[in-house]
């Protein structure tokens, strides 16, 4: 087994890693940080554009033996494999107790005209989501549903934000993911490609138990979800074909983002599910 090679955090190398963190140098560079196993692994196996995702591994030697069949996998896929120590790790990576491996990644993100031509069936939209924790969170659960993409508008959080990307658990790699596309041109785009537009908001006029007896909701669906703590702004709420609120059954004053997302796209799914058995 090697020893580690990049024993200095001062390393050229560790130093233009850790500058990710900061979203400037992420989108100058395009390139991200993927933390831990489960995102790593990902990684190795996704491509963008004809090329590998994942271009460079930090590991330590502890976790390239833990873990040898990611780091195999990541070299036969033509990653730089670098090994170091403890303190090299923890300067590349974005968490309080690093795992052994740290992935850097090319962007992924696919053009948002893509995504329309695709024709999809059932879409995530987040506008004005500001917490970097919510967005990866609900884009796992978008995944889960077998949603067919993910929408971040341009009042949105950083997608590869490390924060966003742990959130995802892996789930980034999954589905294809728009950025940075005007709320209005979103919903325009959507609604030219047939897709019916409902916005997710506590006060909707529409309830969501409603919608399912009604029979409303096994067409493409897109659903709008907001800033946790305001919710959506009128304007925006108002280019929805209809604003749903889920139930409060108990005494809950509310449910929080990604739980709320969770629910509506599983309500999507199952009808659409419904309507064309697979």
């Amino acid at each position: 087994m090697p020893t580690p090679e990049l024993i200095s955090p001062r390393s050229p190398r560790v130093a233009a890693a850790k500058r990710l963190a900061r979203r400037n140098f992420r989108g100058k560079e395009r390139r991200f940080i993927a933390e831990g196993p489960q995102a790593v692994r990902e990684a190795v196996e996704h491509r963008s554009g004809g090329e590998a995702t994942l271009t460079e591994l930090f590991t330590t030697v502890e976790a390239a033996e833990r873990y040898a069949d990611i780091v195999a996998a990541a070299r036969d896929a033509g990653a730089k494999v670098h090994y170091a120590d403890d303190e090299v790790l923890a300067e590349v990576s974005q968490t309080v107790t690093p795992q052994g491996l740290v992935g850097v990644c090319r962007f992924l993100d696919s053009p948002f005209e893509d995504i329309l031509k695709a024709r999809p069936k059932l879409v995530a939209v987040l506008a004005h989501v500001r917490d970097p924790g919510n967005a990866g969170t609900v884009l796992r659960c978008a995944d889960a549903a077998g949603a067919d993409a993910v929408v971040l508008t341009d009042a949105s959080v950083d997608l590869y934000n490390p924060k966003s990307v742990r959130a995802s658990v892996g789930s980034l790699f999954h589905l294809p993911v728009a950025v940075g596309v005007p709320v209005e041109q979103a919903v325009r785009g959507l609604r030219d490609a047939g897709v019916r537009i409902l916005a997710a908001d506590g006060a909707g006029q529409d309830d969501l138990d409603d919608e399912l007896d009604a029979g409303t909701m096994g067409g493409p669906t897109a659903w709008i979800f907001g800033n946790e703590a305001w919710g959506l702004p009128e304007e925006t709420r108002a280019l929805a074909d209809a604003v749903v609120r889920v139930p409060i059954h108990g005494k809950a004053e509310s449910l929080n983002l990604a739980t709320a997302a969770a629910v509506c796209l599983y309500a999507s799914a199952r009808a659409q599910r419904t309507r064309t058995p697979r």
